[in-house]
């Protein structure tokens, strides 16, 4: 209405004037465009917030199952490594606890352990981790395996020993051979992931000769927080 009147009185001078009138009309009213416009960006900041809220609520959700899944194991890193090389005997890279089909609509911890046999074969075998007993293995083509041998070669610290090195500082649920180094130096090292019962998930560097512990900082931003000394300690 505001609009109308403004307009109105332009062109009636216009017509008194008898001359052309340019003129700028505004309104105190707010353009609907405008209002759409700012309904959509609170919108959309919401939706935001409500996506956010949402993904650290699933990823506090993921730790705790973590949390509860590690809690429930009764075969430990070391024994799960020593269960998979009596099915496939050889140099064992890595174990990590994992989630494997149950044949059912679930799914189930199980230990997932890598195996180099002497032969160049790769062998993944997968380990119950209430019962130790092996629930399968297959073969795995790998082209890494001169290096992996070349690196083996150089140490005196297995899997299973750098699983139990890192044992103290909470429940192991993964061991793997870094044979690049994540820090860029080239440092070899049995990289071993643990997590207590507080949902707190650590990444551990142990030395593959001498078996010295310490946090893996390439990987755990946390360890600043939790009073942990830089050198990390020896647990054996």
């Amino acid at each position: 209405m505001k609009r109308n009147i403004v307009i109105a009185a332009v062109t009636a001078a216009a017509l008194i004037g008898g001359g052309t009138a340019t003129a700028l009309a505004t309104s105190g009213e707010d353009d609907p465009g405008t209002t759409s416009r700012q309904a959509d960006v609170k919108g959309a900041s919401s939706d935001d917030r409500d996506d956010d809220a949402d993904g650290r609520g699933d990823d506090r959700d993921d730790d705790r199952a973590d949390t509860d899944r590690a809690a429930s194991v009764k075969v430990t890193a070391a024994d799960a490594l020593a269960a998979a090389l009596k099915k496939a005997p050889g140099t064992a890279v890595s174990a990590e606890l994992d989630d494997e089909d149950d044949g059912g609509d679930g799914e189930r911890a199980a230990w997932e352990v890598d195996v180099l046999s002497g032969d160049g074969t790769w062998h993944s075998v997968r380990i119950d981790p209430a019962s130790g007993k092996v629930l399968g293995s297959e073969k795995d083509d790998e082209d890494d395996t001169d290096e992996v041998r070349a690196v083996l070669k150089g140490t005196s610290v297995d899997a299973a020993e750098a699983a139990r090195a890192a044992a103290g500082h909470g429940t192991v649920t993964g061991v793997e051979l870094d044979e690049d180094g994540h820090y860029g130096d080239g440092e070899v090292a049995w990289e071993v992931e643990t997590r207590s019962s507080g949902d707190d998930e650590r990444d551990w560097r142990v030395d593959p000769r001498t078996g010295k512990v310490t946090a893996d900082r390439s990987h755990d931003s946390r360890s600043d927080d939790d009073g942990s000394d830089d050198t990390g300690s020896d647990d054996d």
